[in-house]
């Protein structure tokens, strides 16, 4: 909301702890349309541990790496159409009605794939899913923003993003939860439907955000809000600040005159303003993507399995601390995001991230290179399973690596699981395959091989959600939530969050293939490369926008001499000057 700069010795960290109770229906606020966040975490992290179960239950999926990462990023592909959808219906219809609409879309896609007979019909709700969760991703941080008192606005949009985090946090819960039920992976995504339920129903309850009343002549409306959200000292100066905001907008877009959505993207890329808000916050959104933090929490499972930890139920269980850490992470997000800044928290991010994906490399290079032998001998002992591809007659002598890669199994060795073990042929080709294996008390690996580097990928994976979760899990949401103006919020937030989804997209889906094609290290040293990339353009190109105003962030974005890594220096400059 509108306002002065606050005093530079307080945070809204502080601020926010203590309007929670001198003023509780912000948080009532902030809370129920941070559900979003929540349905969006969730569905992040539910569909990691479901794919496991689902590639048990259906043998095609279990065949193709391609039908896995199309399950996944199905809700990706449905996200973009919805968060374009959304970023219209915001300004058409308002931010309440589109949270509203996102969860009955929710709702529909949790029913849909709890009860799908067959794949196709769960990557059908895959798609519902995608559409609420793409809408919610920028409804929920634009509406929570507009209906928060400036000066704690940037924590209550980093609530959002804790949200997002317990979200993924509870879905490893449920997952564990519902390992040994039956009907396991329906239980997983069904269950998502009733947060979006939930939210439904708090939504009802509450009013509509006041700039967009305001904006939409409803001006007693407007300030009916205010009155709930300020002091009454306060409430006719945000009054007055937001009814300058609109009156100047609705005379700049009366000279613009575009009023169509087309109109309104072309005009937004040709306004200078508005095109370096929009460079800003499409860099911050493509680079939280190609970080690679998706292929964390969508595959964090599976990488697990990669490491070398074989069961579904070890592989849930350990990939719980990584998403633990993630949501304790956005804690201190909240608490640091307007005391360090998002520009910095950015930066400081992206540098842990590389560091720490280029540790994952050289774990995942080095238990490539130490994967146990394939032996001859171990191999015999279940002569009528063997790998059709693996002939220990031609001399070449085959590691566990090898043989995943040959699409076959690997059974390790009784004794002790480093030793050589047997290489065997899919259990889709022969069913009773991985019960003689696991009979003798062996582990059955298809998706990585038996190492003693285990240990240090997960030190690896937990060290890369600290450094990102603080600041790349946050900071571009706030930043989108803040830099552009009012006339364009709800259509530019909308293309952000599309290039959000569209990094999602390509990255998800391509993650599994790329790991196939060119191995697990090199595609984390390609993920360290994108964010060395991110983070020269963060550099030059993200402004600080900490503790200011809306109108002020106007201001500083059309500032001729406009330079992202000067701008917070200079702009207090030009208040000193000004007073």
């Amino acid at each position: 909301m509108e306002g002065g700069p606050h005093k530079a010795d307080s945070t809204e960290f502080k601020e926010c702890v203590s309007l929670s109770f001198t003023r509780p229906y912000i948080l009532q606020l902030a809370l129920s349309a941070g559900i979003g966040g929540l349905l969006f975490g969730y569905d992040t992290g539910v569909i990691s541990g479901a794919l496991l179960y689902i590639r048990d239950d259906f043998k095609q999926v279990e065949r193709s790496t391609v039908l896995q990462e199309t399950i996944v990023s199905m809700a990706v592909a449905g996200a973009i159409v919805g968060a374009a959808f959304g970023g219209w219906m915001n300004d058409k219809f308002g931010r309440r009605l589109s949270i509203l609409f996102a969860d009955v879309l929710f709702f529909a896609g949790a029913i849909i794939m709890a009860a799908a007979p067959l794949p196709g019909i769960i990557i059908l709700g895959r798609i519902f899913v995608g559409l609420g969760v793409g809408m919610a991703s920028m409804t929920a941080p634009l509406y929570i923003s507009e209906a928060s008192p400036h000066k704690i606005r940037g924590a209550l949009v980093s609530l959002n993003g804790l949200l997002i985090t317990g979200g993924q946090f509870l879905s490893y819960l449920i997952n564990l939860a519902f390992t040994r039920v039956a009907g396991t992976w329906r239980w997983m995504l069904g269950i998502a439907g009733l947060p979006a339920l939930i939210q439904f129903f708090l939504m009802l309850m509450l009013p509509e955000s006041p700039r967009w009343l305001y904006r939409k002549d409803r001006k007693k409306d407007a300030e009916t809000i205010l009155k709930r959200i300020y002091p009454a000292d306060e409430v006719p100066r945000e009054l007055d600040l937001l009814r300058q905001s609109v009156e100047s907008e609705i005379a700049e877009e009366g000279a613009i005159g575009e009023y169509s959505l087309f109109g309104k993207v072309r005009k937004a890329w040709t306004t200078r303003m508005v095109r370096r808000g929009l460079v800003a916050g499409i860099l911050c959104q493509v680079a939280q993507q190609f970080c690679g933090i998706n292929t964390v929490m969508y595959y964090a499972p599976t990488i697990v399995q990669l490491a070398g930890y074989a069961s579904n139920s070890t592989a849930l269980a350990l990939s719980l601390i990584t998403s633990g850490l993630n949501a304790v992470g956005s804690i201190v997000s909240m608490y640091f995001v307007d005391r360090s800044g998002r520009r910095r928290l950015m930066i400081i991010s992206l540098c842990g991230i590389i560091l720490w994906l280029a540790v994952l490399s050289g774990v995942f290079y080095a238990a490539s290179v130490k994967s146990p032998d394939v032996g001859f001998m171990e191999t015999q002992h279940f002569s009528n399973f063997t790998c059709p591809a693996y002939n220990a007659a031609s001399g070449i002598q085959w590691r566990c690596v090898d043989c995943l890669k040959a699409e076959c199994s690997f059974c390790s060795n009784g004794d002790n699981k480093l030793l050589a073990g047997a290489c065997l042929a899919n259990p889709e080709a022969n069913e009773p395959i991985k019960h003689a294996c696991q009979s003798e008390r062996r582990d059955w690996y298809t998706q990585g091989c038996p190492s003693n580097f285990g240990w240090v990928a997960l030190v690896g994976l937990a060290s890369y959600i600290i450094s990102y979760s603080p600041g790349m899990g946050t900071a571009p949401w706030i930043v989108n939530s803040e830099i552009y103006p009012l006339r364009f919020r709800g259509i530019c937030g909308g293309m952000a969050a599309v290039a959000n989804w569209v990094s999602n997209l390509i990255v998800t889906q391509s993650f599994l293939s790329l790991t196939k094609a060119i191995g697990t290290a090199n595609t984390f040293v390609l993920f360290a490369c994108y964010s060395i990339v991110a983070l020269v353009l963060i550099f030059l190109f993200v402004p600080e926008t900490k503790g200011l105003p809306f109108e002020e962030v106007e201001k500083m974005m059309s500032d001729e001499n406009y330079k992202a890594w000067k701008t917070r220096s200079a702009y207090k400059q030009h208040q000193l000057q000004e007073l």
